[in-house]
């Protein structure tokens, strides 16, 4: 419990520093390389305080030359960390709508072009598929969690099929990517931390071939297979 507490007596400061100096970066530098550049160290300074290390599998699946959807599982809160150092190129988030209204945090997230997504409107998600599929189609790639939320147990939830909604408007293909361990680094609904491993598992690339709701339905299927595979590795 005192470590716990101690990291996040770091983290939280630490991460409004990195948070308003990536802003400041984004005024110097619109391609946002820059600020993707402070998120990784952001996350590479967090897991090296915490006690964690990573191990990336099958990156090289992973296309260089399109964008593309990463889906992932959600695990616990040090996801996000592990997918921004494990993930080999740039890429944007699409997420929970919460976070944006953050001080600092939400605003720099905003000016990383990153896409809110407002699940108890299903008007304004719409919205928020059709800016995410905007933002695919200038190049960039993005990561959603279809799960909408982390895992209490460990096992897969059901997915949400807006990302896969999304998957058709841009016509690019999914990597679905596993994540396994950070429940043990930070159980949920718990402050406990824990020195640990967390690995991430990239998948190969799966097409959209069938923009129907059929289509999106055997897509769906396919993506979680391909997850859950990964956890049983």
């Amino acid at each position: 419990m005192l470590r716990a507490y101690l990291f996040l007596l770091i983290f939280v400061p630490l991460t409004f520093v990195f948070a308003f100096s990536a802003i400041i970066a984004t005024l110097f530098d619109p391609t946002g390389r820059l600020y993707h550049g402070h998120a990784r160290l952001w996350s590479r300074t967090s897991l090296w305080m915490a006690g964690v290390r990573l191990v990336a599998a099958g990156q090289e699946l992973v296309p260089r030359d399109q964008p593309v959807i990463y889906m992932s599982n959600h695990q616990g809160n040090f996801d996000i960390h592990a997918l921004f150092r494990a993930i080999p190129y740039r890429f944007s988030w699409i997420a929970k709508e919460e976070l944006f209204s953050v001080p600092i945090f939400g605003y720099s997230m905003r000016r990383a072009g990153y896409v809110p997504l407002d699940r108890s409107d299903g008007r304004q998600a719409l919205k928020s598929m059709e800016r995410a599929a905007a933002l695919i189609r200038q190049g960039r790639s993005v990561v959603i969690f279809p799960e909408g939320t982390r895992t209490s147990d460990g096992n897969l939830l059901p997915f949400k099929k807006g990302g896969f909604l999304l998957a058709g408007k841009a016509g690019v293909p999914i990597v679905p990517v596993t994540i396994s361990g950070s429940r043990q680094v930070n159980p949920p609904n718990q402050i406990e931390l824990y020195s640990g491993t967390i690995t991430v598992r990239f998948g190969a690339p799966i097409p959209v071939t069938d923009e129907s709701s059929r289509g999106r339905e055997e897509l769906l299927v396919k993506v979680r297979t391909a997850i859950a595979a990964g956890l049983e590795a």
